[in-house]
């Protein structure tokens, strides 16, 4: 055994085997390193990307909502004039069927020109 260390050409394999050793762990690290520095930078740009997917979601939602505040004002606007037009209508008519009540002309079987006017004003 002592006879293969003093051996000159051994020696040249081990130093050759440390060699290669020293490069290959200096390579290891180095790439360690920029992977490394690759997924910190990374998974900032994914955290940043995140972050601006909930504001922009949130601003979404908020859009949204304002939208339908916006949407059932009309709605409510827009239902609040057709029951006043719906009354406006029931008071014509009733007073119509009043008047109609009222017509000596009732109960002919032909129509006459107070008929006919009360007629044209429910069109």
């Amino acid at each position: 055994m002592m006879a293969l260390l003093t051996n000159k050409w051994v020696g040249y394999g081990i130093a050759a085997l440390l060699l290669a050793a020293a490069i290959w762990w200096g390579v290891s690290a180095i790439y360690s390193n920029g992977y490394d520095a690759a997924a910190t930078k990374y998974k900032a740009e994914i955290s940043e990307l995140k972050a601006a997917a909930v504001t922009a979601r949130d601003a979404e939602i908020e859009r949204q909502a304002s939208v339908q505040n916006q949407a059932k004002a009309r709605e409510a606007a827009r239902i609040a004039e057709m029951q006043a037009e719906a009354d406006n209508l029931h008071s014509r008519i009733k007073e119509l069927q009043r008047e109609a009540s009222q017509d000596p002309d009732a109960g002919r079987t032909a129509i006459g020109a107070p008929s006919v006017q009360r007629i044209n004003k429910v069109r």
